[in-house]
């Protein structure tokens, strides 16, 4: 079973930096690729970042090329998203998901990012 822990986020003005990072369990975490996927009101999901198992490869849409840096840490089966510069319109609900577009079981149960000044 796929159990999926978001933590890190919070409050940031714009053009701040957050660091959100996910604990993987129930599932062959290194075996895996990994999403970070985010909900905001009016805009449905998004990906948002995505890298291969080994995470030698990281994906990232034009939104937020060269503002976020997906990680992973097979040893201790956990994911980051680094994020910087935020701006207000990456104020969402993030999530560690294993799908792009994931169902409820695929991914974890979120943490609030807020930017605003």
């Amino acid at each position: 079973e796929v159990h999926l822990v978001e933590s890190g986020g919070g409050l940031v003005q714009p053009g701040g930096s957050l660091r959100l990072s996910c604990a993987a369990s129930g599932f062959p975490f290194s075996d895996r690729y990994m999403y970070w996927v985010r909900e905001a009101p009016k805009k449905g999901s998004e990906w948002v970042a995505y890298t291969n198992p080994s995470g030698e490869k990281r994906y990232y849409p034009p939104v937020v090329q060269g503002r976020f840096t997906i990680s992973r840490d097979n040893a201790e089966n956990k994911l980051y998203l680094q994020m910087n510069n935020l701006k207000t319109e990456d104020t969402a609900i993030y999530y560690c998901a294993t799908a792009a577009d994931p169902a409820p079981q695929q991914r974890g149960q979120g943490t609030q990012v807020t930017v605003s000044s």
